[in-house]
């Protein structure tokens, strides 16, 4: 439930200083005589904080017995306060129990020694100060005064940012997104469209150029200029996607990149050298950006090279080369060193690496790549799931653990034996994967939710027949691609989820990463200069390959390259959009 990350000294130091007047506090001693090192402690509670649902606190703990070489913090709460978000702390609840564990820096307290952490959190009715604190198992006698009255003007919002020079645990929690102009612009301008254009959606740096813009497109200064005009008082989101790997996307054809193979060079000193230096100017530091990093790269150094039959020869050269590793490593260190920075590492989708020997390869693989180049686990956020897919958020009307007569729902035709049914569950179970392998243990998710919503007259209200696993799953799957493999402009699909924070537990947000009405590749090859190639999946008449079954593709028909606006697709997901606008 909590995030945890590394802050500086100077941070730490800030975040003692911190004494606001609004709210309760409760100071708790424990028993401790003069000259002796006996357990004792003092905890300083204060509610900083509060409004109609939520408020904040800052919690000091001082530690007046036997020096410690790290903490826990124990309390519980008598009415259903629940914590949401923390800093430098690792934060946990179970029902009305709360435990705060210190972190690597902040974990030795001498006799006399203090340090504090801060979290945000909800409440319905009253929001009484904590009664006993325990440090280290160690119960501290408690004085605690009347908690005073909530500013008779509450904010709207909470407040979420942590102490200066700390990372939000959760960036997304009580920000704004950026809405970018020129997407919504052409959301605006489509029939219905304006339901849905001031939504965020994620900026594609997909090629050097659009770093910089051009006299018909924002480039990346433009939009964090636009950014700070948005961004108000309050705390604001942008998403970027950094996309421009050499052999990019070596399994597909239509958002093949500009840069070759061997071309790491230019990927590192003329591509995420240049995002860098933009995003580390100080008029940005403001700004919470998020990256997604390298969408369609790494899960395919796993699930098509050789040995797979779906092994493509130009994934066999990258993964020969390195440069994916080297790469994806190479952005991660770089972006993720500038302080206000949040890398979200791509993790691909559950039909793609829901499977036993795809899932913790992936993971590994996901390991090199964080400590490669001067990397380490630290510079990764979390993880993003279903960038520009299709898969179902949620599917309710059948489980992976469900049998119809005597016959696993693995074994359907649809399902195949993977062991996942829908994103939540994949993202979920790709997160403690991650964990287990080191990654930080309060890694965040995203889930791309802009294309997943499979609703309309299409989408089922119960279970499928029981006559057959097949007809079970089948009847009640919302999910209604003709195969788990189709990814190309998906006829029947919808909007799903609006973008939100701290939708379920694990995971930072909702997100609509890929622009909804952006193409994903063109029906027929069209020359460009953008480097994409015509990929017969996005081709409505193509009877498919290993990859999808040898099923149809499932495309809408008469679409641009990828990245330029297709109406059609834009109105199909108006019109199948889940929930409904």
């Amino acid at each position: 439930m909590s995030r945890t990350r590394r802050t500086s000294r100077t941070a730490l130091l800030a975040a003692l200083g911190l004494v606001t007047a609004t709210g309760a506090t409760a100071t708790v001693l424990g028993a401790a005589t003069a000259g002796a090192a006996a357990p004792g402690c003092k905890v300083d509670y204060r509610i900083t904080n509060q409004w109609n649902t939520g408020f904040g606190a800052d919690v000091t703990v001082t530690n007046t017995g036997d020096p410690v070489a790290s903490w826990t913090v124990e309390w519980s709460y008598a009415g259903n306060q629940q914590v949401t978000q923390g800093w430098n702390a690792t934060i946990t609840q179970s029902g009305t129990a709360v435990t705060a564990r210190s972190l690597s820096y902040n974990g030795a307290l001498a006799t006399g020694g203090s340090t504090s952490f801060g979290f945000n959190g909800s409440y319905g009715g009253t929001n009484a100060v904590p009664a006993t604190f325990k440090l280290n198992g160690v119960t501290c006698n408690t004085t605690t005064t009347p908690p005073t009255d909530p500013p008779t003007t509450p904010p709207t919002t909470p407040p979420t940012t942590p102490p200066a020079g700390s990372k939000a645990d959760n960036p997304y929690a009580g920000a704004k997104v950026y809405v970018n102009p020129e997407w919504s612009a052409k959301a605006a301008a489509e029939p219905g469209g304006a339901k849905v254009a001031n939504q965020p959606t994620g900026v594609w740096l997909d090629r050097i150029a659009a770093v910089n813009g051009s006299a018909t497109s924002m480039g990346l200064r433009a939009h964090l200029d636009e950014a700070l005009k948005q961004k108000g008082s309050g705390e604001l989101v942008v998403q970027l996607v950094v996309y421009n790997l050499p052999g990019r996307d070596c399994a597909a054809l239509a958002s093949n990149g500009e840069l070759g193979p061997t071309e790491i060079g230019r990927y590192k000193t003329q591509y995420i050298d240049p995002i860098a230096a933009i995003l580390a100017d100080p008029k940005y530091a403001g700004l919470r950006i998020v990256t997604t990093v390298e969408i369609d790269s790494l899960p395919n150094l796993v699930t098509n090279v050789s040995g797979r039959p779906t092994a493509t020869p130009n994934c066999d050269v990258m993964k020969a080369n390195g440069n994916y590793v080297t790469g994806v490593g190479y952005a991660l260190n770089k972006l993720g060193s500038i302080a206000n920075v949040y890398n979200y590492v791509d993790a691909g989708h559950h039909g793609w690496l829901g499977w036993d020997d795809n899932f913790g390869a992936s993971a590994e693989l996901f390991k090199q790549a964080a400590t490669a180049e001067g990397s380490t686990v630290a510079h990764v956020h979390g993880f993003i799931v279903n960038t520009a897919n299709y898969s179902a958020l949620k599917e309710d009307h059948f489980r992976i653990d469900d049998s119809v007569n005597g016959v696993s729902v693995r074994q359907s035709k649809w399902v195949d034996w993977n062991r996942y049914t829908d994103e939540l569950s994949y993202a979920q179970a790709m997160r403690a994967k991650l964990v287990s392998l080191g990654f930080d243990p309060g890694l965040g998710m995203l889930i791309d939710t802009s294309r997943n919503g499979w609703g309309g007259t299409a989408r089922p209200t119960a279970p499928g027949a029981t006559t057959s696993v097949d007809t079970y799953v089948n009847g009640g799957r919302y999910d209604r691609r003709i195969h788990l493999g189709n990814w190309c402009n998906q006829s029947g699909a919808g909007l799903g989820e609006r973008p939100q924070a701290a939708p379920a537990a694990g995971i930072d947000a909702y997100v609509w990463m890929k622009p909804p009405g952006e193409s994903d590749g063109a029906s027929k090859e069209i020359p460009n200069d953008e480097g994409k190639g015509f990929d017969r999946m996005c081709d409505p008449t193509y009877t498919g390959n290993a990859r999808n079954g040898n099923s149809m593709s499932g495309a809408l028909p008469d679409a641009p390259v990828s990245g330029h606006w297709f109406s059609a697709q834009f109105q199909e997901l108006l019109k199948n959009a889940h929930p409904a606008l």
